[in-house]
């Protein structure tokens, strides 16, 4: 019997990668051929879905981009057995947006059934947590903190040392809660790899839960993310079944269950404290820090707060001890790092590197450069909080350090890039717009600050009282980064200086208006 895989992806089902399958399956029962259709994650190359891929005698073959018109012509083509065609692609491994990866937390997405056990343990899932059965707390704790591991989620904190907080936390009972509220532009790494290898994230959370004395884990998944929530809940029915969770994991006598929540659609609740809020049923507002969620945090008691990425790495760390992921990196910037290039860009997806690729690699050897053929004029790394470069700026290195030294944050990975039409005073004024929009409203500083800033942004593109307005935003930004609770506000003016800085050209194009009299 032949079998195919298919991704079932949001993404890849937004590409039209349900009607390939459906289309698939209508021919194959039309011809009378035996087919078992495999229903996978994405291999992250986006720009090539919808694909399927056919398990022949060389390798898995893939074809794609397809439309349901090509279907017949695929079986004509005898693609059952990798016949030629002019979709065939080849082995993806092949390719070289593929094969140039070190792709360590998503090695097995669009490998693998998501909620098959048997085929995760297959591809080496729970090695990891084999051995850390076998080790003390502590050994756990250090092995993340050799690593080098650092938070994913944007604020790039020791992932080892926020372990070590909560284990060394005298007060419990303690948690383990998973931030997967991936709310930036450009982003979709969480999603993927929820939808596409979710029991990766089980077992890291598991691991961390072993590590700090945690037994129980809640993932906080953003409610516009529909197909990871059905996933994960049902990963977890899956593991808690098959003894991976539970009162005695893997038989271990070692506690450990996970609970899935979705949260209500505000950007905030991404933000540690806020979450925490809206886990136990509140508004999301920002907690003040101090105390440390580490020593204070879900329900009052200690808890270790990760994101997806971060705690899907720690199973690849145990199983292969720390120092094989600390010798992938730059500086103080270890292991890999799950770029997520979109915008206008020709080859969009998910490309695994280890940190010191820079962004022109990324942008212009993966991505082929713009979508529109236009030249590349601004790039934003990090989310809508996070810093546009120019075009001359593309050869920094994806580097925590790095982009700090150059006023800009690496964020969560997030890549998007605009051609030579985009207007970049519009785009700062869309910063504060967004700011306004998405507070908690608990500071003053954001919350009146960026109501504030899309007023003076407004008089500024209008052309009114250029100068006085230019001081005026300043003072504001510098407010605004100085007072705010937390990096919503904090972080708002980076878009906007930036832009204002490396595109001053945007900020005049308006005419100017006469003086008022006196």
């Amino acid at each position: 019997m032949s079998r195919i895989f298919i991704s079932q992806d949001a993404a890849s089902l937004a590409l039209g990668a349900s009607r390939i399958a459906s289309e698939v399956a209508k021919e194959a029962e039309r011809r009378h051929l035996p087919l078992e259709m495999v229903s996978t994650g994405s291999r992250g190359l986006f720009w090539l879905e919808p694909l399927v891929e056919v398990e022949a005698s060389d390798g898995r073959i893939a074809y794609g981009p397809l439309q349901v018109s090509d279907i017949a012509g695929l079986f004509d083509a005898g693609f059952l057995a990798g016949g030629a065609h002019e979709r065939r692609i080849g082995r993806l491994e092949d390719q070289p947006y593929l094969s140039r990866q070190t792709r360590l937390a998503f090695a097995r997405c669009g490998l693998v059934d998501p909620l098959s056990l048997e085929d995760y343990r297959s591809h080496g899932g729970h090695a990891g947590l084999q051995r850390a059965l076998s080790l003390e707390p502590q050994t756990i704790v250090d092995e993340v903190k050799l690593s080098g591991l650092r938070g994913r989620g944007g604020a790039g904190f020791p992932t080892g040392i926020k372990w070590d907080t909560v284990l060394h936390a005298e007060a419990g009972p303690k948690y383990v809660v998973c931030n997967a509220d991936e709310g930036d532009s450009g982003t979709f790494a969480d999603r993927m790899l929820m939808e596409g290898d979710p029991f990766s994230l089980i077992e890291g959370m598991t691991i961390a839960g072993l590590a700090v004395g945690a037994t129980k884990g809640f993932i906080y998944i953003r409610s516009e993310y529909p197909h990871a929530y059905r996933t994960m809940a049902r990963a977890i029915e899956i593991a808690t079944n098959a003894g991976c969770l539970g009162a005695s994991v893997l038989g271990s006598g070692r506690a450990f269950s996970i609970e899935v929540r979705l949260g209500a659609g505000a950007y905030i609740c991404g933000e540690e404290t806020s979450l925490l809020e809206s886990l136990e049923g509140k508004r999301g507002m920002v907690r003040a820090k101090p105390p440390l969620p580490a020593l204070k945090g879900l329900f009052g008691k200690p808890t270790v707060v990760n994101n997806v990425i971060s705690l899907a790495t720690v199973p690849w760390i145990i199983a292969h001890a720390a120092q094989a992921y600390a010798n992938i990196g730059m500086g103080r910037s270890r292991g890999t790092l799950p770029v997520q290039l979109a915008g206008n860009v020709k080859r969009a997806g998910l490309i695994e590197l280890g940190f010191g690729t820079t962004l022109r690699t990324i942008i212009e050897e993966f991505g082929g450069g713009t979508a529109s053929g236009r030249s590349i004029r601004a790039v934003q790394v990090g989310g809508p909080l996070g810093a546009y470069f120019p075009e001359s700026m593309l050869d920094i290195p994806l580097d925590y350090e790095a982009f700090a030294a150059a006023n800009g944050l690496l964020g969560h990975g997030g890549i998007v890039v605009f051609d030579d039409s985009v207007d970049l005073a519009q785009q700062a004024r869309f910063a504060f717009e967004f700011c306004a929009a998405e507070s908690c409203g608990k500071c003053t500083p954001c919350r009146i600050g960026a109501v504030r800033g899309v007023e003076v942004m407004d008089r500024i593109i209008a052309g009114e009282e250029r100068e006085k307005n230019f001081t005026v935003l300043d003072d504001l930004c510098r407010l605004m980064t100085d007072a705010s609770l937390c990096a919503m506000g904090g972080l708002t003016p980076t878009p906007v200086m930036s832009a204002l800085t490396h595109f001053p050209e945007d900020f005049d194009k308006a005419p100017r208006m006469p003086a008022a009299a006196e």
